[in-house]
């Protein structure tokens, strides 16, 4: 042994899970408590075109055409933001993969890396309970002050709690029907990855319907045994 040190390969977290699920909120969680930086494909995207860098330039030129980036640009913009220092601690991936072929080439990247996906985990929902969760939601069209149908109305009705304002507004895809016509295609899309992850041993089931410390207390320490 010549008494060199090995450097641990950067943790690969997936979080998996249907609009409306808390990926957002449990992905900077996550970041504050470990370090980790949150990658999503759009933002990934972006910062590449205004970095100028080659895959940047490619996807600029498909953008612009009007067309969908390719699975092989977007490879190539993941594998030159892992090899930035701020992905040394660890990286949690938003909304990629979202096929298994998109899987199976991050696969590839991640092995070329001496990485692999350290855990893909599911926030799994009541599906009947997210509709009601989602399409009950509504806010003060003056401040922004976010209301509910069944678990948050205002003390006195119409009447904005925080700024007395009285009118409000939702968002036009925050309805009975578009939601669960969402959480369906979700289901559709995300099976096969679901069955990836599970056939590699990496994938972890938490029920998100909870109370959100105490999702992330278990996310917490899920991370804690994939990476010791």
């Amino acid at each position: 042994m010549d008494g060199t040190k090995t450097t641990a390969a950067a943790p690969v977290l997936i979080l998996l899970g249907p609009p409306g699920a808390g990926k957002g909120t449990q992905a900077r969680m996550l970041e504050e408590t470990f370090g980790f930086v949150q990658l999503s494909t759009g933002d990934l995207l972006r910062a590449a075109v205004a970095a100028g860098t080659d895959a940047g330039k490619q996807a600029k030129a498909v953008m612009e055409a009007g067309e969908l980036v390719s699975d092989d640009i977007v490879i190539a913009t993941l594998r030159d933001r892992l090899a930035e220092p701020d992905c040394a601690k660890g990286v949690i991936l938003d909304g990629f993969p979202r096929t298994t072929a998109q899987a199976e080439a991050l696969d590839e990247l991640l092995a070329a890396n001496g990485q692999k996906i350290d855990a893909a985990v599911s926030l799994e929902v009541d599906d009947a309970a997210m509709v009601t969760r989602i399409s009950g939601r509504y806010t003060c069209a003056e401040c922004g002050e976010g209301y509910h149908d069944s678990f948050k109305q205002p003390k006195a009705a119409g009447t904005c709690d925080k700024c007395g304002g009285t009118e409000f507004k939702r968002r036009a895809d925050d309805n009975a029907e578009t939601v669960a016509s969402r959480l369906e295609a979700y289901h559709a899309q995300t099976a096969p990855l679901i069955e990836h992850y599970a056939r590699q041993g990496a994938l972890i089931g938490i029920n998100a319907m909870g109370d959100i410390d105490d999702i992330a207390g278990k996310l917490s320490a899920i991370v804690k045994t994939a990476t010791a």
